[in-house]
């Protein structure tokens, strides 16, 4: 047995029993912290696997933005209940868990009915994708798959994340719409958040316009650099060094559709031309690289404005 081979055998089990564990936690922190952890070993499986795009998605936006987004709902659950609210609270919760479980082996077992049936060796569309690849405008297959040759599948993800938001915006009380996104930030000047949110931006830029340069030749994106991006945001409003801007702020929603309108434009061109989403040969780097510079602004404003929610105030 190999180191590598040994390595795979314990990420494995560690991966399962991370998500067993996720599933029966009666304790919804716990339950968060299990599934942070669990998002985080799947992107290392990922890694082990040579897709490094995925992995970076899934540890952006599997284990970061979304346990972000669990812990702020798990922090809006009412703290206090009575001894008999908490014995129903524990009864709930044991139900809960085994109906967690007996869905997992459900899905566990479908899913290797589906592998045990799968051909023992297939190329898939990988060759396909190879020959086409120079006409696409860009060296990164995963680029080339998402931008250009099913590009619509991106747009309307781009569309579903903007959608979310005002999802999230429409329960806003009418008495607070319009008004600066999330709860009041009260950081100490000196202290050691404001320290991060002064000293960690400028390299958090960094990564972040590198993973959208690097996106059309190697891994990277607009979807990584978004989540980069949106941390550091998040961080310096955190920090009390900035506000957000309130809802009712034009720029604000201008920033939220330039991407995906600047996107669904390049595709009705397209299709004026024949083709929807269709690039020519000389324009098609080009036309990638600005749908994806302008898609990372409008999803890192989008995920930052989902992990911050509706205006609120204390009463």
């Amino acid at each position: 047995m190999t180191a590598a081979f040994a390595f795979d055998l314990l990420l494995c089990g560690l991966i399962v029993l991370v998500a067993l564990g996720a599933a029966i936690a009666r304790d919804h922190f716990v339950a968060i912290i299990l599934f942070v952890v669990y998002g985080l070993f799947v992107a290392i499986a990922w890694v082990r696997l040579d897709a490094t795009d995925v992995a970076l998605t899934e540890a952006a936006i599997g284990a970061g933005l979304s346990g972000l987004l669990l812990i702020s709902a798990a922090a809006r659950r009412p703290r206090r209940e009575t001894a008999t609210d908490a014995a129903a609270h524990r009864v709930r919760a044991s139900f809960s868990a085994i109906a967690r479980l007996v869905v997992c082996a459900a899905g566990a077992a479908a899913l290797l009915a589906v592998v045990a049936t799968l051909p023992e060796r297939t190329s898939g569309l990988r060759p396909l994708v190879e020959r086409n690849l120079a006409a696409s405008g860009v060296a990164n297959p995963v680029t080339a798959v998402l931008l250009n040759f099913r590009g619509y599948d991106t747009l309307l993800e781009s569309i579903v994340l903007l959608v979310s938001l005002v999802g999230i915006w429409s329960l806003t009380p009418d008495r607070l719409w319009g008004e600066a996104p999330g709860a009041r930030q009260h950081a100490r000047p000196d202290g050691v958040l404001a320290n991060f949110g002064r000293a960690l931006p400028s390299l958090g830029l960094l990564i972040g316009a590198y993973l959208l340069w690097a996106g059309a030749d190697a891994p990277g994106g607009a979807f990584q650099a978004a989540t980069v991006l949106a941390a550091v945001w998040l961080l310096v409003a955190m920090a009390g060094l900035t506000e957000p801007p309130p809802q009712s702020c034009r720029r604000l929603r201008l920033l939220l559709i330039l991407g995906p309108g600047f996107f669904l434009s390049v595709a009705s061109v397209g299709a004026f031309a024949g083709t929807f989403l269709g690039y020519s040969a000389g324009l098609a780097k080009p036309a990638i690289v600005a749908i994806e510079a302008l898609l990372t602004l409008s999803i890192a404003a989008t995920l930052a404005g989902a992990i911050l929610g509706p205006p609120r105030r204390p009463s």
